[in-house]
């Protein structure tokens, strides 16, 4: 889905370190406004690190982080959140303790408008109806690919412009994992814009508008999905194609 030419998130030249270890080299991301951007790569490529500056949670020592045309390096994440950006982490991290309910109002813990509050739950059932069947239990005590369901339908609670995934198909089956892209799209043609950190380049590349490929802290490749998919190197590398 396409809605505005203009990018809601650009990295512009973008250093990383942790202690004297540099992590992150001249990495330039732009999200346009309604798509779907990946980023691809391998373990220790950088793509968690490259979630965790936008986040605020590692500051870059060199370049610029834009929202919506401002600033934003170095802002707090609640800050962040009330900006329009929303996170689901990854291995989900959900409040295990907590009802599935509980869970749900907690991604909305910024907002006083119990009304819509009530409304946005009930929009999130709908896009999730396993976890209707669900509210009372304790979010511990779920599937795997129940609680991928529930950290998505929580971050969505603060009515996010931009949604960030780290890993979102980590540890599911093939079923579950095409149920998630399935509403990760439905989510995007509602109109929230989506950069997706994701080892499985072919789930990635097929529901993608643009795709961006790190390896050791670079950006080594970027184009349309499609083109992605269709170049010999990306096959080969993360693809699977021999």
């Amino acid at each position: 889905m396409q809605t505005d030419s203009h990018p809601i998130l650009e990295l512009r030249n973008i250093d990383t370190y942790y202690g004297q270890i540099q992590v992150l080299r001249q990495v330039n991301i732009s999200m346009p406004a309604g798509e779907i951007t990946c980023l691809l790569g391998g373990n220790a490529s950088g793509k968690s690190t490259t979630l965790r500056t936008i986040l605020g949670m590692v500051t870059p020592s060199q370049g610029s982080i834009h929202f919506r045309g401002e600033r934003i390096e170095g802002i707090s994440t609640t800050e962040l959140v009330k900006l329009g950006v929303s996170m689901v982490p990854e291995n989900r991290r959900i409040f295990g303790r907590m009802t599935v309910r509980e869970n749900l109002e907690m991604g909305a813990f910024l907002r006083k408008d119990r009304k819509e509050i009530e409304k946005d739950i009930e929009r999130v059932l709908n896009l999730f109806p396993r976890l209707r069947e669900r509210l009372k239990q304790l979010g511990g005590t779920m599937s795997g690919g129940e609680q991928q369901m529930l950290a998505m339908a929580r971050a969505l609670m603060s009515r996010p412009s931009l949604l960030l995934m780290d890993e979102p198909s980590m540890g599911l089956s093939p079923l579950f994992v095409q149920q998630i892209f399935k509403i990760i799209q439905e989510i995007n043609e509602q109109g929230t814009t989506i950069f997706m950190v994701e080892q499985n380049a072919n789930m990635a590349l097929s529901i993608a508008d643009y795709g961006y490929v790190l390896q050791t802290g670079k950006i080594v490749l970027n184009d349309t999905a499609q083109n992605l998919r269709d170049n010999k190197m990306m096959r080969k590398a993360y693809l699977g194609e021999t």
